[in-house]
């Protein structure tokens, strides 16, 4: 499983970012893929998740109503829409997938197994 990220960059607070997580295996039935972050000196967590069959979502608290997760099964990959972006939002932004992970535990960073390279988000006030 491979997986690489991109569409970080430098946005003003209030502004949009598309995050984008193409995948090389980690899809299909069976899969979750997930959007992470982590700041120097705190440990990485949840933002949002996805089962890839039947498409179930997992947001965290600080995500929800902002933050909109989907995929495109063609492209096998994942996006992660960020909308009304703060600075507490700064961050570098990792992917991950994960096989066989059940509904009550898609917010659970640890089963996922396999991760991208991060990208970094920066959101200026």
């Amino acid at each position: 499983v491979q997986l690489q990220a991109c569409g970080g960059g430098l946005v003003q607070a209030g502004g949009s970012l598309r995050l984008s997580c193409a995948a090389s295996g980690g899809t299909g039935s069976g899969w979750h893929i997930g959007w992470f972050r982590q700041v120097p000196g705190k440990e990485r967590e949840t933002v949002a998740t996805i089962r890839w069959s039947g498409g179930a979502t997992y947001y965290a608290d600080s995500a929800k109503g902002r933050f909109t997760i989907s995929r495109d099964s063609a492209k096998k990959t994942v996006y992660l829409q960020m909308d009304s972006l703060k600075p507490e939002d700064t961050a570098v932004y990792y992917c991950a997938a994960g096989y066989g992970i059940i509904l009550s535990n898609m917010g659970n960073r640890s089963v996922y197994k396999y991760w991208g390279q991060g990208t970094q988000v920066t959101v200026s006030s």
